[in-house]
């Protein structure tokens, strides 16, 4: 298996704007710019990055190709998340979508260039360790979460807490199966719960999930054209360079050929989605 304190991080996304999209994520996500210049932006918390851009002006989003579904933030405490919510109503923040999934409760947003974004807390390790085969998605029960506020209407709020990380990053692909293959059989992944034909999540150290690839837009489609507003690759962090050459050597056992880059190598996915192995 994996090493169990494998981690996701950084996502990086190509932006037709990223003055737009700095202001986005900035003013309604609650990031804050940690290193800007030469058409990118990294963007993050307390000095971690967490998304990074890069401005491809006339860029056009791609929602039937394989790449982003959402990349997801856990926020450190459950108040957390209630006082963002609290901040989306005050500021009138569009949601997609606002969900119990028994493992977690989250928020779902979609910024200027179509891309997914999930702003989550988890629900104590306790109560779902073991059980992720009972992960849905049951309506979100916004009073009960505002509720841990003594006053929503005026809970403070500036921007997201330091401690927050990403999560979870969840892919579109073109087939269930052959993302099993990769991810769970040469990656090593811990397969959580697989909606035949649909979705498939998997982790490291039985997290409910650091990964999810779904067809609900993307059966069998391809990536996205070159130009458009897209994924550019997402962050796997291994905690050592040993397990990060492991992993590298069976993808390339596999027929891939691994690309070196400055902070860790590049690998694919059947769908053709990238992945950066770091440490």
């Amino acid at each position: 298996m994996i090493a169990t304190a494998t981690t996701m991080g950084p996502v990086y996304l190509t932006v037709s704007d990223l003055e737009r999209t700095i202001d986005y994520w900035t003013t309604q996500i609650g990031l804050e710019v940690i290193e800007r210049g030469g058409g990118e932006a990294s963007l993050g918390t307390d000095g971690r990055v967490l998304v990074a851009f890069r401005e491809v002006p006339g860029a056009q989003p791609a929602p039937r190709s394989t790449g982003l579904f959402h990349v997801a933030l856990l926020l450190p405490e459950r108040a957390d998340l209630a006082r963002w919510l609290a901040h989306s109503i005050r500021d009138k923040v569009a949601l997609s979508g606002a969900s119990d999934h028994y493992v977690s409760e989250a928020l779902y947003l979609r910024d200027p260039d179509y891309h997914g974004i999930e702003i989550y807390a988890d629900r104590p390790r306790e109560l779902w360790d073991g059980h992720v085969e009972r992960m849905g998605t049951d309506p979100l029960d916004v009073e009960n979460l505002l509720g841990v506020l003594d006053d929503p209407a005026t809970a403070d709020w500036e921007a997201l807490p330091a401690g927050t990380i990403v999560g979870h990053t969840h892919l579109q692909v073109a087939s269930i199966p052959d993302t099993l293959a990769f991810y769970r059989d040469l990656l090593e992944f811990g397969e959580m719960i697989t909606f035949p034909g649909q979705a498939t999540f998997l982790s490291a150290g039985g997290y409910h999930h650091h990964l999810g690839g779904n067809t609900w837009n993307s059966l069998g489609a391809g990536p996205a054209p070159a130009g458009a507003a897209a994924l550019e690759r997402a962050t796997i962090v291994l905690p050592d360079a040993a397990e990060r050459d492991r992993l590298v050597a069976k993808v390339a056992d596999a027929g891939q050929e691994p690309e070196e880059r400055p902070d860790g190598v590049q690998v694919r996915d059947p769908a053709g989605n990238a992945l950066l192995l770091s440490v």
